[in-house]
């Protein structure tokens, strides 16, 4: 597997990559019809939007890594009581 394709398959790096996965799969079982997965699809979209925010707010206040860890991930969505997107 190339470099790049394991990096966005690496938990640490890709926070949504379970709802990556969710939305591929949803292509898979529909025969690649888009409407009805585009429910999958906002739910990435959303996932990508709220941890870039929090990747950058990080990057501002000079925290290291920019991208929280998955550890650290599930910490911040524990605190959140539930998921934000």
């Amino acid at each position: 597997m190339p470099m790049a394709a394991r990096r966005l398959r690496d938990p640490d790096i890709n926070p949504c990559l379970s709802e990556s996965d969710a939305s591929t799969r949803c292509m898979d079982e529909n025969n690649y019809d888009r409407e009805k997965c585009s429910t999958y699809f906002l739910k990435y979209k959303n996932c990508r939007k709220f941890w870039n925010s929090v990747m950058i707010q990080r990057r501002q206040n000079g925290v290291q890594p920019s991208m929280p860890t998955a550890a650290e991930r599930d910490e911040i969505l524990g605190v959140m009581g539930k998921m934000p997107y």
